[in-house]
């Protein structure tokens, strides 16, 4: 028996059944349950550990004021606030180990809402109505387990217990792990990659550990770009090797592997040591063929899958994008590298592929070193990213930086 504290997080007053199930559930394994009312209007279906009107409180509204004059609009946000203080503060003192939660649209919004908040590795698992479809607003960059509930929650049947048995197994068992997210003696450092650039940025990432790195990969889809920018903050990572900044193009020009528009900044800030390719920089990414808008849906398309299709960027977007690109790296303490293979930013870009264009290529470098901060070196090389000795010379300035620094 783990002996471990397990958050239950649901509204009382509709999910009171199933909580306490939960509850029991927990308990058959030797953990206890921490039930959180979130609810505002009905009456509790069981006793909880934390009252709604502590969860309000937290939140910075009694719950009489709310029930004055009771609205959704007004009680969620005072009540999802409440819920992540509370659930955040036990956390952090080490008094709670993990979370579960149950809900439709507005349980999940809630509890996924506290969920986010929590460190990651902090076992979180969700049972949702709506984790069968597009699950990113609640997930976003966090590890929440999200679990279809099949049928709506709304009392027990065969169908729920044995779902909500699983969702208490599930968190139990992540929360009885050995396994801890610490700092190690080897610096973390962080590579960005897609598809299109991974047999380089395998090559960076052989070298570094090589030399005594722990490497940890981002797949720069959006979410991942973020996450790892997330990490910087929380202290995880020790510097990076952004091989791929194709989230930064994406979000300019609104396609699917938007990074948001603080991407590329976080690490400058944080004085990181840091080395920039332009992994991908001139793809944007869409879904099926027909998805692809206008003016882009007459240009030169590559299937990258089934349900993906890549555009190129033209000579003047790419200038924009060299700008962009400068204008978030203003802001970056001590001194960086931005390395240019100059044949191919990725495996569709070199000659002989769709997505070759040389004079776009030029148009971006010619603009990046136009507002580049003069902390930033520029170092161009005529070969493509994938290239070897291209991510093998990426790699080691960044181990230069790193040592530099020490």
């Amino acid at each position: 028996m783990s002996g471990k504290t397990i958050v239950v997080l649901a509204t009382l007053d509709t999910k009171g059944r199933e909580a306490q199930y939960l509850r029991e559930q927990i308990e058959k394994f030797g953990d206890k349950a921490l039930v959180v009312d979130t609810g505002v209007t009905g009456t509790p279906g069981t006793l909880p550990d934390i009252t709604r009107e502590q969860v309000a409180e937290a939140g910075g509204m009694p719950l009489a004021k709310i029930l004055a004059n009771p609205s959704r609009d007004v009680a969620a946000p005072v009540m999802a606030e409440g819920a992540t203080k509370i659930v955040s503060r036990l956390a952090e003192e080490g008094k709670i180990h993990g979370i579960v939660a149950m809900g439709g649209t507005q349980g999940t919004t809630l509890s996924t809402h506290v969920m986010r908040a929590l460190p990651y590795g902090f076992p979180k698992v969700m049972v949702s109505t709506m984790a069968s479809g597009n699950v990113g607003p609640w997930v976003d960059i966090r590890d929440i387990t999200m679990m279809f509930s099949v049928t709506d929650i709304m009392g027990l049947n065969p169908v729920m217990r044995k779902i909500l048995a699983n969702a208490a197994g599930a968190v139990c068992g992540m929360a009885g792990v050995e396994v801890k997210l610490e700092h190690r003696e080897k610096p973390l450092v962080a590579v960005t990659t897609v598809g299109i650039t991974t047999l380089g940025a395998m090559k960076a990432a052989e070298v570094l550990e090589a030399a005594g790195f722990e490497t940890i990969t981002f797949h720069a889809i959006g979410p991942g770009g973020r996450a790892m920018e997330q990490m910087m903050k929380e202290g995880l990572i020790a510097a990076v090797l952004d091989y791929s900044t194709i989230e930064v193009s994406n979000e300019m020009y609104h396609a699917m592997l938007a990074g948001g528009p603080d991407r590329l900044t976080t690490a400058g800030k944080l004085g990181l040591p840091q080395v920039l390719c332009p992994g991908a920089i001139e793809v944007l990414v869409y879904g099926e063929p027909e998805t692809v808008p206008s003016p882009y849906n007459t240009r030169t398309l590559i299937r990258h899958s089934p349900q993906i299709t890549d555009v190129r960027l033209n000579k003047q977007e790419m200038a924009e994008v060299g700008k962009e690109v400068a204008r978030r790296l203003q802001s970056t303490k001590g001194n960086a590298v931005f390395m240019i293979p100059t044949a191919g930013y990725d495996s569709y870009a070199v000659k002989g592929f769709g997505f070759y264009d040389p004079e776009a290529d030029a148009a971006f470098v010619e603009a990046l070193k136009k507002d580049l901060p003069k902390n930033i070196r520029l170092i161009e090389r005529d070969t493509y990213i994938d290239d070897p000795a291209f991510a093998v010379e990426a790699a080691q300035t960044l181990i230069d930086l790193i040592r530099a620094k020490k």
